[in-house]
């Protein structure tokens, strides 16, 4: 129970349902957090609130060292080596579907439920499906694609058939303080979306400025160190050029980001590990899906290829704006998620 309307909702459907439940929040940060974020105090208390309304047990697990390994090390790790990491995908991926999902196992709970929008089914085979979320507006299921076998057989998302309005409603009948409580917007850890500054502050290192250059090496401007800048950006660089210039690569090496056109960030090409597939174990061939490179992105028709035993290759049939590594893509057939992985490497074709 994160504080939030959704987990709250999920918690009073599973108790409709007939299940024996207890409520757990988990303390992931000790640091900053803001209005816009989850995790913070204020949370925990409505959390705890709703709990006691419905009569079950409450607990607050301090699991800030694995976060801090699992997610926020790992989000530094990447902008460090030049991607864009998505922290909510590995937070689910490391702490509510991994650690939290093995204390509730601890505790003799059979299910972690949660207030994912999205559903679990499974097949005539015992197979288990994720697919997305009835509510197109509310579908959650980019960020769990990584679900395996072993978790999707021990979670459940109550609101995968549910509007966010019927949920409010819902919060409201039964009189939890939290039913108009907005949405949790910013990265926890990162409250006013200053990466650059965040990293910098943890790690305690400087990331020195370098050249802006175009695609011929000529020198455009300078820039303030290469984890301030990910694919894409095109405000905030300071260059004039007399047209609009966009992030289009970064060399480490040469502590170098590449600027270009808008039509230079256009490719039909990636590759991806750290795959995870849901409805089999492996593809055995290519197959025709369709594909999401960003949270927001729309979902595009693609060919997919494994070639190796933790790797994709992704083909658009039309080339897509700012693939970036670091992100996730993710595949679909209809509401189905196939599975996905990492972008860890794009090239036009």
């Amino acid at each position: 129970m994160s504080g939030g309307v959704d987990s709250s909702v999920a918690a009073l459907l599973m108790q409709r349902a007939g299940c024996e439940c207890l409520g757990v929040t988990m303390k992931l940060y000790e640091g900053e957090t803001g209005d816009k974020t989850c995790c913070t105090a204020d949370d925990a208390a409505d959390a705890r609130a709703v709990a006691t309304r419905l009569g079950m047990p409450f607990y607050v697990f301090n699991m800030c060292a694995d976060f801090d390994r699992e997610v926020i090390g790992r989000f530094v790790a990447a902008y460090e080596a030049g991607d864009t990491p998505n922290p909510c995908i590995q937070c689910n991926r490391h702490m509510k579907f991994d650690k939290l999902l093995e204390k509730a196992r601890m505790l003799g709970c059979e299910y972690l439920a949660t207030g994912h929008y999205a559903r679990v089914e499974r097949d005539s085979g015992g197979r288990w499906l994720l697919k997305k979320a009835a509510d197109p507006h509310k579908d959650q299921s980019y960020v769990l694609y990584m679900l395996t076998q072993e978790q999707l057989a021990h979670v459940r998302f109550p609101l995968g058939d549910m509007t966010k309005e019927a949920v409010r409603a819902l919060a409201g009948e039964n009189g939890f303080v939290n039913a108009r409580k907005r949405d949790s917007q910013d990265i926890c850890f990162v409250p006013d979306g200053d990466y650059a500054a965040f990293i910098r502050r943890y790690t305690g290192r400087d990331y020195p400025a370098g050249d802006f250059v175009d695609e011929a090496g000529c020198v455009l401007g300078r820039h303030e160190g290469q984890i301030a800048y990910t694919i894409g950006q095109r405000r905030g660089l300071g260059v004039s050029g007399g047209k609009r210039l966009y992030v289009c690569g970064k060399d480490k090496d040469a502590n170098t980001v590449l600027l270009g056109d808008n039509e230079k960030l256009f490719t039909r090409r990636l590759a991806a590990r750290d795959v995870n597939l849901i409805p089999w174990d492996k593809l055995d061939g290519p197959i025709r899906c369709r594909a999401r490179i960003r949270y927001k992105h729309a979902e595009q028709p693609a060919t997919v290829t494994q070639t190796g035993p933790d790797e994709l290759e992704v083909i658009f049939d039309e080339p897509q704006r700012a693939i970036t590594t670091g992100q996730a893509v993710v595949l679909y057939d209809g509401d189905l998620v196939l599975g996905g992985g990492t972008i860890c490497d794009t090239e036009d074709i």
